[in-house]
């Protein structure tokens, strides 16, 4: 992508919604370049697998999950690696997707809600979630966050989970792999669909 070209939500909207995202070279390159897999990652939500141990710290329950309450924060531990495609003007239109109700996060903090200990962002269209990135600062953190945003995202009425890339970690978690046309194919129906990421209980979240 040239860099004179302004990566602005609406672009980003119409980029995600023909099946493409973009992504930096490192996090302190000005540009990106538009990715567009073979071979995509999805997240069935009928089929998200919670281990033992993993039911086992949903049901301690010894963390707050919030909504839309620290979007900034959580695109800046994403980043907080040694390597990030997340570069500063994706960060920028990602918060201002967020700021147009586009763009949303589930965070897992401690208990008594006062520090952040995982959490996920990404993109809601139509019924179409495409999940950017995740973090852990606490064992099963980041799989508590995705626990939570795949029931999320049943309730609310979504029809696809995008992960984008598949990963040993998300497999286990019950994520595929789809060609590009089938991928293709399941994002069209989704963009139909009329789904809410945000519910109720979420209080003004």
């Amino acid at each position: 992508m040239h860099p004179t070209v302004a990566l602005t939500p609406d672009l980003l909207i119409r980029a995600y919604a023909a099946g493409v995202f973009p992504m930096a070279e490192a996090r302190d390159d000005p540009q990106v370049f538009w990715v567009d897999p073979d071979r995509r990652g999805i997240m069935p939500l009928d089929g998200f697998r919670i281990s033992r141990s993993l039911a086992r710290t949903i049901r301690r329950g010894d963390y707050t999950i919030r909504v839309d309450t620290a979007f900034a924060e959580i695109v800046a531990a994403c980043a907080d690696r040694p390597e990030t495609w997340i570069n500063a003007p994706i960060a920028r239109a990602f918060e201002a997707l967020h700021a147009g109700g586009h763009a949303h996060t589930l965070e897992v903090w401690d208990k008594p809600g006062q520090t952040l200990i995982g959490g996920v962002y990404g993109l809601a269209l139509g019924g179409a979630f495409f999940g950017e990135s995740m973090f852990s600062r606490r064992r099963d953190a980041s799989k508590v966050a995705l626990a939570h945003l795949v029931q999320r995202l049943r309730a609310g009425g979504f029809t696809l989970f995008d992960i984008q890339f598949l990963t040993p970690h998300l497999a286990r978690l019950g994520a595929v792999e789809i060609g590009r046309a089938a991928y293709r194919a399941r994002l069209a129906q989704a963009l139909r669909v009329s789904a809410d990421f945000r519910t109720p209980a979420d209080n003004g979240h």
